[in-house]
């Protein structure tokens, strides 16, 4: 039996999962349970209900992953350079996942985030708070490019929500065709976006 410590993770890890592979509406509070090796009672000790728990997965997730995130995107890291090694990263993360499920499954945030913004504002307000954190990280490599004359954005904030939103859109299209490969043809379509000239773009 699991420790009674892990099992909160254990349900968060179950619950990302599961909505990630599937949807948030097809996954049930049993299901979660079955996953994680928990009974239902540990459920509502930990979580109010699936949607607190979501919000709590999805925070979770967040924390696991912002590590890797300084490391991609540290300042030490030329700033053209730090957008190639997270689409990367990415890239690399989906094609290892599909090994195990068959499929590209994008942005857990997106996914979860898009199907339930509209229901639960709780979700929403996570999803939200997220995506702020993450714009940020690219906010500052479009800022250290611009001061370094590779790009001309005197509104980093504003062209880094740009490239954000053309690449989340880019994951949901991986998603629906289940070809990872549009995220590595991404690179050179961020490039465009931020206005990087190809000789800049094959020197950093």
């Amino acid at each position: 039996m699991p420790r009674v410590s892990d099992m909160k993770n254990r349900l968060t890890d179950a619950a990302l999962d599961l909505m990630w592979e599937n949807s948030y509406g097809t996954t049930s509070v049993d299901a979660i349970c079955e996953r994680a090796g928990a009974k239902k009672g540990s459920f509502y000790y930990f979580f109010k209900s699936k949607s607190e728990l979501t919000a709590a997965a999805l925070e979770a997730e967040w924390n696991k992953n912002k590590a890797n995130m300084d490391a991609l995107f540290s300042p030490t890291v030329p700033p053209l350079e730090r957008f190639d090694r997270y689409f990367d990263y990415v890239h690399d993360r989906l094609a290892e996942r599909q090994k195990t499920c068959g499929s590209i499954l994008g942005c857990p945030i997106l996914s979860i985030g898009s199907e339930v913004s509209t229901q639960d504002q709780g979700v929403r307000v996570t999803v939200d708070r997220i995506w702020d954190r993450k714009i940020k990280y690219f906010e500052s490599a479009i800022r250290d490019a611009h001061a370094q004359g590779l790009i001309v954005a005197p509104d980093p904030e504003a062209k880094a929500r740009a490239l954000f939103a053309c690449y989340h859109g880019t994951l949901a299209q991986a998603r629906i065709q289940n070809d990872v490969e549009l995220l590595r043809d991404f690179k050179q379509v961020a490039m465009d976006v931020l206005g990087v000239k190809h000789t800049q773009a094959v020197s950093s």
